[in-house]
């Protein structure tokens, strides 16, 4: 067995572990994430809205993809981006922030 092969196979129980606290504990971690994000964006004075924007966002993607077992669903009901939830980094209704009313999504990329 290479090196790899050895890494791989003592991070195995970790991985299953990490996927069973994003499971539970996914909505509390999207909200750790939109806190830090919200705090960040005000130090810099929105400078970096739309970076902090992106990053916040791959972050719930990859807790999401953490929490779900055997190619179910998402581990948090609703998940983020439910209509009625302030946005990811700003204030309910601030201008641009995501699921601000009156905003909307971008179209998704044409297929190829």
């Amino acid at each position: 067995m290479g090196f790899l092969d050895n890494l791989k196979a003592k991070l195995g129980p970790a991985k299953e572990k990490v996927g069973d606290l994003a499971q539970q504990h996914g909505g509390k971690i999207e909200q750790g994430l939109d806190k830090a994000a919200r705090t960040v964006d005000q130090k810099t004075k929105g400078k970096y809205s739309d970076k902090i924007d992106t990053g916040t966002r791959k972050a719930k993607e990859a807790v999401d993809k953490l929490g779900q077992k055997d190619g179910g669903a998402p581990s948090t009901p609703g998940g983020h981006g439910t209509p009625g939830t302030p946005g990811t980094y700003g204030t309910p209704g601030a201008p641009g922030a995501p699921g601000a009313p009156g905003t909307t999504p971008p179209p998704p990329p044409p297929a190829h």
